[in-house]
Formats: structure tokens, sequence, C-alpha cells
């Protein structure tokens, strides 16, 4: 029979060393147990061995332990992936706090949590001093235990349990059968490796085929970089068309008429916000640390990022179209100063999604592809009529690019501006309450 040095050996009776039966009186197992806390303090995992002579034909009842024959340890290192601390490190920098829940004796777990640098500050709890706390008493020391070590399946689950109650975002990683209970509860369960039991994949909302740690660090960082691409998408098709609002009412105010009309307004709309956004939100994660990626998520990416950014478009745009419309007016014709004005709307917003998109493969492809077919249609005479624009000659053109070229400068700079006017709008703004003792201190 094998199994944990604390399950064996305080039901063996006698220790077999060669060929001679010692008995095994109080000394000697608080000696062996001493000798099995050492192996897991080297971070080995450690099982005891035992033996019992049984009569042909007698039944085994394995909840009858007694006069068990003690034969020894078998201590074997499971080492440490070299690749483990740094992921570890990794999902902390993420805002992803790592707890252990384990099986093995506490010394071992102790060991390989020290060698990952888990632990920080927090200490390591038994499953026999788990059943002594009540809920409350768990609930109010659950952020102070970074270790669970002989822990069954339910306890596992009432550490799931009590973390929700923390009011944490829980994902349980697992491989075996006695694991599927908390992956199912948790609210991420993740079935890790090919040789996963079939009830912890069934119990799971994800199964990785591989057993590194590394492919959950990689998981975080698409899923975190998804909700940039997000924010971005979302950001260049409102803010743009933001700021193609407040180009033509702008321009129109001045000149008593708007300076585009339906089809030059479609035209946009077609060269900016279809394949660039799209390229925009199906870009692959870029190369950005888990720092630069910590804060990410729906809450926060589509919070005040997101109208930092729409805010920032918006402007920009606006600013780029109407100046390079009000230079066009003042040197040629209206037509001519609107068809300027339509170059350094699209143009504008071009640049900033190259901006957005780090000049990606995919997004500088639409880009550009969506600048040339604008210059086409604009310099080819009866097509150009057609979408109510003019030829334009070098002036033109130089005022339309570089009106483009300085919003797109304007964009890399423009929301650290935007940032530091919301945060002093927010603390600056009167806030009236009823009862002056309820504002805080």
């Amino acid at each position: 029979m094998k199994g944990s040095p604390e399950a064996i050996l305080p039901n063996a009776e006698a220790w077999r060393r060669g060929g001679e039966r010692v008995p095994l009186d109080r000394a000697l197992r608080a000696e062996l147990l001493a000798k099995a806390r050492e192996f897991g303090r080297r971070g080995l995992r450690v099982l005891a061995v035992s033996e019992r002579e049984l009569t042909l034909g007698q039944p085994l009842e394995l909840s009858r332990l007694e006069g068990l024959t003690f034969r020894g340890f078998v201590a074997f290192s499971d080492p440490v992936r070299p690749t483990s601390p740094q992921a570890v490190a990794d999902l902390r920098t993420a805002g992803v706090e790592v707890v252990m829940l384990t099986g093995d004796h506490p010394a071992t777990a102790e060991a390989v949590a020290r060698e990952v640098d888990l632990l920080r500050g927090r200490s390591v709890i038994t499953g026999t001093e788990l059943t002594e706390l009540s809920d409350d008493e768990l609930d109010r020391r659950i952020k102070s235990f970074g270790v669970f070590a002989r822990v069954t399946p339910a306890q596992k689950v009432r550490v799931v349990r009590a973390l929700q109650r923390a009011g944490r975002v829980v994902a349980m990683v697992g491989d075996g059968a006695n694991d599927a209970p908390a992956i199912r509860l948790s609210n991420v369960g993740i079935a890790i490796g090919e040789g996963s039991t079939s009830a912890a994949r069934a119990a799971a909302d994800i199964v990785l085929t591989d057993e590194r740690i590394e492919t959950l660090v990689s998981a975080v960082v698409e899923g975190r970089a998804m909700w940039v691409s997000v924010r971005d998408a979302v950001s260049i098709l409102i803010g743009g068309n933001l700021g193609e609002i407040g180009f033509t009412l702008g321009a129109g105010l001045i000149d008593g008429r708007p300076p585009l009309n339906a089809r030059q307004l479609l035209l946009v709309n077609l060269l900016t916000d279809v394949a660039p956004a799209m390229a925009i939100a199906l870009r692959p994660p870029t190369n950005a640390t888990m720092k630069s990626l910590a804060q990410e998520g729906p809450d926060v990416s589509l919070g005040r990022a997101l109208n930092r950014d729409i805010a920032s478009r918006a402007i920009v745009t606006t600013l780029g179209a109407s100046t390079a419309w009000v230079i066009g007016r003042f040197t040629g014709t209206r037509a001519k100063a609107n068809t300027i004005g339509l170059l350094a709307l699209v143009g504008s917003q071009l640049g900033q999604t190259m901006v957005s998109g780090r000049y990606s493969r995919p997004v500088m492809i639409t880009s550009v592809t969506s600048a040339a077919l604008l210059a086409t249609i604009v310099q080819t005479p009866g097509l150009s009529h057609l979408f109510g624009c003019r030829p334009l000659g070098p002036v033109g053109w130089a005022t339309a690019v570089g009106a483009s070229s300085a919003a797109t400068y304007a964009a890399i700079r423009f929301p650290a501006l935007v940032n530091e006017i919301m945060r002093r709008t927010k603390l600056d703004t009167p806030v009236l309450v009823d009862d002056p003792e309820a504002l805080p201190e």
C-alpha cells in the first residue's frame, strides 16, 4: 500500500529494515515523519510504502489499515519548468494573482511555491487546518493564503467559493478528475494538457493542449490585446464619424452650404470605415508587454480610454479637414476647396488608423489601397465630376497631404492632452450634496 506519510505511518505497527522487523513506536514514527518533511522541503514528492500479509481469500478492507509494516519512502523530483517563474511573474504583472491548490505535502508545495515566487508574504495552509475554519473566518483570511496543501476535491470547491465571495474572478486550472468540481464552479474553467481526464475537459470552458503555463500567459495576452483592438476599431468608427460631422457643420456655417454631398460622404465612410477598421479589429496581438496590457479589459478599455480616443480622433479629424478646406477656399474655387477638404478628411482618418494599427501589414495595405482609390477617383475627370470633385494640381495636393500629415502627427501627441483635460474636468466639476457631512475627508 502507498500513500502520504501522514496517512500510512500512523497506521503502521512495524518497520522492516532489511530483513529485520522493528516495532514502530511513537518516537520512531515522529522521526520518520520529520524525514518526510525534510524531503518535502527539498521540493521532493514523497510517498510512504507499507505492506500487510493477507490470507488467501480474505477480503481486503481499505478502511481498516491496522497491522501495516512500513517499508520505506519513495521520494522523487517533479522539477519546475525553467520558464514557470517568469510566467507567474507575467501573470502577476497582468493583474492575475496565482494560488496553488495541491494534494502534495505542505513542505513540498511551499518549496515549489518559493521557487516560482508565488507566496509573496502569504502563508501555506493544509486541508486539515482549512476544515477547522468557518466560512466567515475563511472569507476574512482567504487573501492571506498562497498555497493550499493536502486538500480534497471538496476543499478545492470551498476555496473557489471563498475567492468568489471575496469579489475575485476565479480561473481554475487542473487536469484530474478531482479538479473537475472546482473547474466547473469557477468563472473560467481550464483543463490543461492532452493527458487531462475526460471529467476535467468536460467541466472546463477552455482546454489547453499542452501543459505549459506559458500558454496560459499567451492566452491572457491575446485576450487583453483583443480589447485594445475593439477600442481602436470603435474609436475609428465613432471618432471618425464625429470628425466628419464637425467638419461638415463648421464649413457649412462658414460657407453657407455643406462642403460634401451625399456621394462624397458615402465615399468617405467606404474608404475609412470598412477595410481599415476591419484590419484594426482583426489584427493579431502585437508584441506588447504584459505591463502595457495589465489594465486592459472590457470595463477599462471601453470606458475612459475609449472616450479619450473618440474625442481625440474627432477633434484631430475636424481640425485637419477644416484647415485644408480653409486654405483651399482662399487659394481656389469652392469645388476645389471641397475636394481638398475631402482628401484631408480621408487622409487624416487613414493616418490615425495607421498609427492605431502600429503600421502592421494588414492596416498599411488597406489604408494605402483606400488612399490610392480616392486619388484615382479625384484625378479621373469623368469619375471626379460624378462624385462632385475636381482634379487638383500640385498646390491642392500639397495642402491636402500637408494637413493630413499634421493631423496624423497631432493624433500621436493629442491623447495625452485629452487625458489631462478629462482629468482636470473630473476633478474640478462641482458636486452638490444635501448633507455636507457626507463628503469624504
